[in-house]
C-alpha cells in the first residue's frame, strides 16, 4: 500500500486543525452515517456506541444521516404507484420522511447508553435552501441552534439530504443525489468544525470500484481536485456537492468504514480563503480564467481507427522526452480518426519530427495515398481555461464561456473538457481579448497564469496516477458538418443548458470540410444517458435552422479515466494508459484531458476490462481484497 499519509502528518494535521476550537478545549466533527450504516436497529445501535465514544473523549458531535437503507427507494416505488408523474413538491415532502425516522431511531439510541441528544430536521437546524424543489443548493445555515444544543453537552443528530426553503412559504426541499454528504459538509463548514468525517460502507477512497477490481487500493490521502475529477469513481463513496464544499471552505474531509475503526482517506484542500458562509452552495462556479500563449498545436489527419495508433504515437513522444498538454481524438471518419495534442512551443520541433515520422507507418496499410495520414501544425495559438469545482452539474458554465468567446468574436479551435475544466484552444492574436471577456462574464479578478496544481503533502508518490474510474452511464452524440465560425458552440451548448441537460466530454473534430463555401467540422460530446434521446430529438429538429448535418447517438460506450496530480510533467503517461488499451486490443474512440486528468471512451462492452487492464498497468492494486457489504 502507498503510504501517502504517514501517521505523523496525520497528527501534525489533526494539531493544525485544532488551533481554533469553538467549543471545548477538544474538537468540534460532524460526522455523516449513509443508509447502509443505519440500515438496520443493530446498526444503529453501533452507530449510537461510535458517536456516544466520541462525545465522551470531550469532543463536541453534530450527526447528520441518511435514510435507513432502501427506504428513499421505497418511497420512491410508493410514489410511482399512484402516479406516473408526481408533483415534486410532494415528492419534497414524501422523500422528507425517510430521514425523520433515522434521526429520531439515532437520537434515542444515545439516549439509551446515558449520552445526551437531540434529533433535529433540516428546517429545525435552519438549512435554507433554494426554492428548487427535489434538486435544492443550499443557501445558508442558521447555526444558533445547533450550538446552543452542542453547548449544552448534547450530540445533535440532523436529517440530512433535507433543508427549507427560504420564501414565505417556507417550503420542505431536498438537496438530491448525494444531499446527506452535501449537508454534512455545508454544516460542518457553517460551524467551522475542525473537520467532517463521511462514514460508509467501504474503508475510504480506494484507487478504483472494488466491486470491478477487487484488489483495489486503499488511499491514504487525495487532494480535493483529484476526488473531483474522479467524480465517477465506481463506489461514488463522496457527492462531488460535498467535495465541492470542502474545496471552497478548506474543510477536511476524511472518508471512513462504518464497520471499522481503519483511518480512511484525508480529502484535503489547499484553499483557506476567507469565504462567506451566506449563498453558500450557489457561489460562482468559476473560480479562475486560466491562459497560457506559449504553446502550438500538432494534428495527425486520417490516422486509422484502430487498436494501437494513440500507443504508438505517444509511446514515441515520451520517448522523445516531450511533454503533451492538451490531447483530443475526435470522432472517426470512415475507418480514420483525427488526433491532436499541444506542446509548449520549445519543445514544438521535437514534437513535430515525431509526428512526421510516425504518420507513414500509421498509414502505410492502405494503398489510397492521398489518404495517407498528413501532419498539421500551427503556431501562434493559446490555450485559455475556465476552472472551478461548481462546474459539475451545471450546464449552463461551458454554454457561457463558448458564447462570451463568440461575443468577443473568438473562434474556437480545439475543446476538451473534465470534471471542473473547459479548455479551448483560440488564435494567440484573440488570448487577450478572450480572457477580458471571460473574466468579466464569470466576474473574476485578474486572471491566472497556468501554475502546476500545488503538490500534495506529503510529496507526490512515486506513481503518478492515483485512481482509475469508469462511468458506463453516458452516451455519445455526434453531430456532423457544424458550422466552423464563432457562436456556434455556443448555440449548440446553449440549447442543452436551456433543456437542463449537463455536457461531459467535448471534442471537436480537426477536419474541416467546405460545404458551400462555408467551412464545416463534427463536433461529438457526451451526455448521461437518460438524456441522450431528448437532446438527440431536440438538436435534429433544430439542424435546419443552425444550419448543421445528422445527429448521430450511440449509447453503447464506456469513458475510462486516470487521475493525479503527479501526471504533470510526466510525458510517459498517457503513453502507458494508450499502451494498456493496445495490448489488449481496445479501440479508443474519443480522447480528452485536463492537466491531471486523461478520459478516453471505448466500447460499454470493453468498459469494465479497460478499467481493469489501466488499473494493473500503473500498478495500483494492492494485495487485500475490499469486499463491499450489500
Amino acid at each position: 500500500m502507498v503510504a501517502l499519509f504517514t501517521p505523523c502528518c496525520t497528527s501534525h494535521l489533526l494539531h493544525k486543525f485544532t488551533q481554533s476550537l469553538d467549543f471545548t478545549g477538544f474538537m468540534l466533527i460532524v460526522q455523516k452515517y449513509g443508509g447502509t450504516s443505519v440500515g438496520s436497529v443493530e446498526r444503529i445501535v453501533s452507530v449510537a456506541q461510535r458517536v456516544s465514544q466520541a462525545a465522551k473523549a470531550g469532543n463536541s458531535i453534530v450527526v447528520v444521516v441518511s435514510a435507513m437503507g432502501k427506504t428513499t427507494d421505497g418511497l420512491v416505488k410508493l410514489a410511482a404507484e399512484i402516479s406516473k408523474n408526481p408533483c415534486r413538491r410532494e415528492m419534497d415532502m414524501l422523500l422528507s420522511t425517510g430521514e425523520q425516522v433515522s434521526i429520531a431511531l439515532v437520537s434515542m439510541a444515545l439516549q439509551e447508553l446515558g449520552q445526551p441528544a437531540i434529533s433535529l430536521t433540516g428546517a429545525q437546524v435552519g438549512i435554507v435552501t433554494e426554492a428548487e424543489h427535489t434538486r435544492a443548493r443550499i443557501l445558508h445555515i442558521q447555526t444558533e441552534r445547533i450550538k446552543k444544543h452542542l453547548e449544552e453537552g448534547k450530540v445533535v443528530v440532523v436529517a440530512g439530504f433535507q433543508g427549507i426553503s427560504s420564501s414565505n412559504a417556507l417550503e420542505i426541499t431536498t438537496l438530491g443525489r448525494g444531499g446527506s454528504d452535501t449537508s454534512a459538509v455545508a454544516i460542518a463548514a457553517a460551524l467551522q468544525a475542525d473537520y467532517c468525517e463521511i462514514y460508509t460502507d467501504v474503508p475510504g477512497i480506494l484507487t478504483t470500484d472494488p466491486r470491478l477490481v477487487p484488489e483495489a487500493q486503499l488511499i491514504s490521502e487525495i487532494t480535493c481536485d483529484e476526488m473531483l475529477e474522479l467524480a465517477s469513481l465506481g463506489a461514488k463513496v463522496l457527492h462531488p456537492r460535498a467535495v465541492e464544499i470542502a474545496r471552497n471552505y478548506g474543510m477536511p474531509l476524511v472518508v471512513r468504514s462504518s464497520w471499522t475503526d481503519d483511518p480512511g482517506t484525508w480529502v484535503t484542500s489547499s484553499q483557506n480563503k476567507e469565504r462567506s458562509l451566506i449563498n453558500l452552495e450557489i457561489a460562482r462556479p468559476v473560480d479562475n480564467v486560466q491562459y497560457d500563449t506559449d504553446q502550438a498545436k500538432v494534428a495527425l489527419l486520417r490516422v486509422p481507427d484502430k487498436p494501437g495508433v494513440a500507443a504508438s504515437l505517444f509511446g514515441e513522444i515520451a520517448r522523445q522526452d516531450v511533454d503533451v498538454d492538451l490531447i483530443i481524438q475526435s470522432i472517426h471518419e470512415g475507418n480514420t480518426n483525427d488526433i491532436a495534442f499541444t506542446v509548449f512551443t520549445p519543445v514544438l520541433p521535437k514534437a513535430e519530427a515525431v509526428a512526421a515520422a510516425i504518420a507513414p507507418v500509421l498509414g502505410s496499410h492502405k494503398s489510397n495515398q492521398a489518404e495517407e495520414a498528413e501532419v498539421m501544425v500551427q503556431q501562434n495559438i493559446a490555450k485559455v481555461s475556465i476552472a472551478g469545482a461548481g462546474m459539475i452539474g451545471r450546464p449552463g458554465v461551458a454554454a457561457k464561456m463558448f458564447a462570451t468567446l463568440a461575443a468577443a468574436s473568438v473562434n474556437i479551435q480545439m475543446i476538451s473538457t473534465s470534471e471542473i475544466k473547459v479548455s479551448c484552444v483560440i488564435s494567440a492574436q484573440e488570448c487577450d481579448r478572450a480572457v477580458a471577456a471571460l473574466k468579466e462574464a464569470f466576474e473574476l479578478d485578474t486572471p491566472t497564469p497556468p501554475t502546476p496544481p500545488i503538490p500534495l503533502t506529503p510529496p507526490i508518490p512515486p506513481t503518478p496516477v492515483r485512481g482509475v474510474a469508469l462511468d458506463i452511464n453516458q452516451a455519445r452524440l455526434a453531430i456532423r458538418q457544424v458550422q466552423d465560425r464563432p457562436g456556434t458552440a455556443g448555440k449548440l451548448f446553449g440549447l442543452l443548458a436551456d433543456h437542463n441537460i449537463s455536457v461531459d466530454m467535448i471534442i471537436q473534430s480537426q477536419r474541416c470540410h467546405i460545404v458551400n463555401g462555408v467551412p464545416m467540422r463534427d463536433i461529438a460530446f457526451t451526455v448521461a444517458r437518460i438524456d441522450a434521446e431528448a437532446a438527440q430529438k431536440m438538436l435534429q429538429a433544430k439542424a435546419a435552422e443552425y444550419g448543421w448535418g445528422e445527429v448521430a447517438l450511440d449509447q453503447a460506450i464506456a469513458k475510462v479515466s486516470i487521475v493525479g496530480a503527479g501526471m504533470v510533467g510526466q510525458p510517459g503517461v498517457a503513453a502507458k494508459m494508450f499502451a494498456a488499451l493496445a495490448q489488449h486490443h481496445i479501440n479508443i474512440q474519443m480522447i480528452a484531458t485536463s492537466e491531471i486528468k486523461i478520459s478516453c471512451v471505448v466500447t460499454q462492452e470493453e468498459g469494465v476490462k479497460a478499467l481493469q487492464v489501466i488499473h494493473a498497468a500503473f500498478g495500483l492494486a494492492g494485495s487485500e481484497k475490499f469486499i463491499v457489504p450489500v
